[in-house]
């Protein structure tokens, strides 16, 4: 051996250089698989959901969303930043998920001292880089502290949802299984997937409170239960949509007149949300005055498209019809409506063939009142476009498979409405529908002393 040579090569700063460029790259992958997973629906929980699934496990073993109660009652917040924060846990996600065992929708009371609270109140981002077991007490709450500390979470970090210059609440995130403490780098990440979300979690509960608005103000005007009326048998619906696009213009009313008739009346304005909601009111409100007047049906019909052009909302459809009990028949008239359907006693039911005449707000334009006659156990359906119009199938498919469904509907009413919206109607459809169902029965014979009943 005549000798030994060592040559010594420094290659921490490039291992070093080349761990930050495979961490970064890791950052901005999940950036854009934010940007693609987050906010793919306008639901609350569902958005909610995306961004806690996202942040796991790249980011954290656990993550959990929570928002203020009263961003979520949509109101000013009355929630003062000394005191407790009620929050709502819309989304929780990881493998300590099922074990902390808080359900969705969970409301909690954080006091000042909490992670969450300090999170929310500051704006700003809280790090716990090291905690213990007694320290989880201030993180999460006192059911879940306890299954964090045993299944060895040793860092926490939560980041606010701000859009708009609001905090809507915050994400938490917390590490077991991975050794590393939150970073500046963690944070950062996490406060960009929070923000962008953040954005997406405001405009669904924008859109969650105004089509809730719409709803509530719809089913508000709506009868709640149909009156009692002589020589007619009534069963009602009301399905909201799925989207605030198509909730709020469909209307349908059961109003007394005298001389033992009734007013049978279907309306869909054209528009939605709250606007349309409350065209529907103002015309609900005009209809019922127009209808003590013992106006013909295509008077009537006349004076609300005038009415209707008056309005913010300019255009519905209508079809308006009198049935008198003691006559055994049933004047109508239709502005642009789909056409009613009798069902008769014996034989298959049909659509009548009614003149269509124009939507309401469109003036000018004539409209008829026909003449039919309707014998005990006879029936009339009354519906909105929602129940038959879909983006798929033609109309004429649809109207043949309503009356498909009609000819074996059961018997009762309620059974028969409730029948056909099962088979027409899914949970996604994207406008509202109404219906009317009428059935005449005999009527009892008066007695000379017996006055008419009053309009109502």
């Amino acid at each position: 051996m005549l000798g030994l040579a060592l040559e010594l090569v420094d290659v921490t700063e490039q291992h070093r250089a080349s761990s930050e460029a495979a961490a970064a790259r890791r950052r901005l992958a999940l950036i854009a698989d934010a940007s693609t997973r987050i906010g793919t629906t306008l639901e609350l929980d569902t958005t909610a959901d995306e961004l806690a699934r996202t942040c796991v496990p790249e980011l954290a073993d656990l993550a959990a969303v929570d928002l203020l109660e009263t961003v979520l009652q949509g109101g000013d917040s009355d929630w003062a930043p000394d005191g407790p924060a009620a929050l709502r846990t819309l989304a929780l996600a990881g493998h300590l998920a099922p074990a902390v065992s808080v359900p969705s929708g969970h409301l909690a009371r954080y006091e000042p001292d909490h992670l969450i609270t300090r999170c929310i109140t500051t704006g700003r981002p809280v790090l716990a880089a090291q905690i213990t077991g007694q320290g989880l007490a201030h993180i999460a709450p006192s059911h879940a502290a306890a299954v964090l500390a045993g299944a060895g979470a040793h860092t926490c970090l939560a980041v606010p949802l701000t859009a708009r210059g609001r905090v809507l609440g915050a994400l938490g995130l917390a590490r077991a299984r991975n050794p590393l403490p939150f970073s500046e780098d963690d944070t950062a990440l996490a406060l960009e997937l929070a923000s962008r979300a953040a954005v997406s979690i405001d405009h669904a509960r924008w859109y969650q409170n105004q089509r809730q608005a719409a709803e509530n103000l719809q089913r508000s005007l709506l009868p709640q239960k149909p009156p009692h009326r002589p020589g007619l048998d009534i069963a009602c619906r009301y399905q909201p949509a799925s989207t605030i696009c198509g909730t709020g213009g469909d209307w349908y009313d059961v109003i007394a007149l005298s001389a033992d008739r009734t007013a049978l009346v279907i309306r869909d304005v054209m528009g939605s949300g709250t606007g349309a909601a409350a065209t529907m009111g103002q015309l609900r409100t005009a209809t019922r005055t127009l209808a003590a007047l013992d106006l013909d049906p295509a008077a009537v019909l006349r004076h609300l498209d005038r009415i209707t052009g008056e309005l913010e909302q300019r255009f519905a459809t209508c079809t308006y019809a009198v049935y008198d009990a003691r006559r055994a028949c049933c004047s109508l008239a239709t502005a642009g409506h789909l056409p009613p359907v009798l069902i008769p006693a014996v034989g298959a039911p049909r659509f009548l063939d009614l003149p269509t005449g124009a939507p309401l707000g469109v003036g000018s334009v004539p409209f008829e009142t026909s003449q039919l006659r309707i014998e005990p156990g006879d029936g009339l359906l009354f519906y909105t476009d929602g129940l038959v119009e879909t983006r798929s199938h033609p109309l004429d498919t649809r109207l043949g498979v309503l009356l498909g469904l009609l000819a074996r509907s059961p018997r009762r009413l309620e059974e028969t409405c409730d029948h056909l919206l099962d088979a027409l109607r899914r949970s996604d459809e994207p406008e509202d529908v109404a219906l009317l169902l009428a059935r005449a029965r005999p009527v009892a014979p008066r007695h000379s002393g017996d006055g008419d009943a009053g309009n109502t």
